[in-house]
């Protein structure tokens, strides 16, 4: 079997859901894709955001790689981040050599 190509994971940010008087945002959609080349896997997901205390960064000042670290967080920082990683590499390990699988001899 040929070598695999190592698997990359990629965050991204899909939409922000927030006030319009101030620009706070509550609540990130995000994905989490997960490439080795052949094969991918990836999930979606949302997260909520208490107001944080004191000023706000602005809006429009706001950048897809703070998002995203916000989003870490709230997920439970870099054990949980792992956890979907690992979950997310198991799918495309199931992909590259399937364990199982469904049909007739016939």
């Amino acid at each position: 079997m040929p070598e695999s190509t190592p698997t990359t994971f990629t965050w991204e940010i899909s939409n922000l859901d927030r006030e319009t008087v101030d620009g706070y945002v509550y609540t990130a959609h995000y994905r989490l894709n997960a490439s080795d080349g052949t094969y991918t896997s990836g999930l979606y997901g949302t997260v909520g955001f208490d107001r944080p205390e004191g000023d706000l960064i602005p809006y429009a000042d706001l950048t897809s790689d703070q998002v995203i670290l916000w989003v870490k967080s709230a997920l439970g920082g870099d054990e949980k981040v792992t956890e979907l990683e690992s979950l997310l590499q198991s799918n495309i390990d199931e992909q590259r050599a399937p364990r199982k699988a469904s049909g007739v001899p016939w």
